[in-house]
């Protein structure tokens, strides 16, 4: 049994449609797994499955977490077990305060049945100090709304404060990269390498091998048409960024990219 997620021949549709056909993962703790792979592969898909999210319909395979069958548990005991997600287009709250925010989503992770376990104010705002001093997050985000009115870059900052005060125990973060310019990507890939440590397992999905320079992965997965073709270290993120994707569809179709 591993410590970590396990995710056995996940088969997926969306709206009747087959996205994923079959994935094999195994995140251990300690670890970082990148996967990479076109648009429209199955990259979010994978995400926002693991994390629960309604329209999408397991259609066979299991996911666990520790152990457990993450599949049979609501999203919220799901965040409970441990389990965190940094989304690729991040919602906006209008009219609640980050600080509000942050504050209620970590007491109510830590509630276990009707019994409240509230983290203490200072300790509160001690570790929300230590954390925004970290990522090098503005003051000013405190007082504003969740999202509202961020830029890009302000948004996956955010993400990345959420998770270092959540701090989870497996974190999926589905193109925290996207749209970022190089010294927002610096200060997001500093939020991973930070977090990485004995006790979390990273999934980090991406498009580009842009912040594989900043982070180093333990194992590259590529996926195409809602398969892993490819396993393999950080050389093959860069055989990717140099060859692009098209070579690992030549060698599963012979040259037929319109293959299903």
């Amino acid at each position: 049994m591993t410590d970590g997620l396990e995710i056995n021949d996940l088969r997926v549709s969306v709206d009747g449609k087959t996205i994923l056909k079959g994935i094999d993962l195994d995140i251990r703790k300690g670890s970082v797994h990148a996967i990479m792979g076109p648009n429209g592969s199955g990259k979010s898909t994978l995400s926002l499955t693991v994390m629960g999210h309604p329209r999408y319909k397991v259609e066979g395979g299991s996911v666990t977490f520790a152990g457990e069958d993450l599949l049979a548990l609501p999203v919220d005991q799901r965040a409970k077990r441990g389990l965190f997600l940094a989304f690729q287009y991040p919602a906006a709250i209008p009219g609640v305060s980050v600080a509000n925010f942050l504050r209620t989503a970590i007491n109510a992770r830590r509630q276990r049945g009707d019994e409240k376990n509230d983290l203490p104010i200072p300790q509160f705002r001690k570790l929300l100090k230590e954390k925004m001093t970290l990522l090098e997050v503005d003051d000013s985000f405190l007082t504003r709304s969740v999202n509202d009115g961020f830029s890009g870059g302000e948004k996956k900052r955010l993400e990345m404060l959420q998770m270092h005060m959540f701090q989870p125990s497996m974190a999926v973060l589905d193109e925290t990269d996207s749209g970022l310019d190089i010294d927002a990507l610096k200060v997001v890939a500093q939020g991973i390498e930070s977090l990485r440590g004995p006790d979390v397992g990273i999934l980090l999905i991406t498009h580009y091998e842009r912040i594989l320079k900043f982070v180093q992965p333990d194992h590259v997965h590529v996926l195409v048409d809602g398969r892993i073709v490819r396993t393999g270290g950080r050389e093959l993120a860069a055989e990717l960024e140099a060859k692009g994707y098209d070579f690992v569809r030549d060698e599963l179709y012979g040259g037929e990219k319109g293959a299903a």
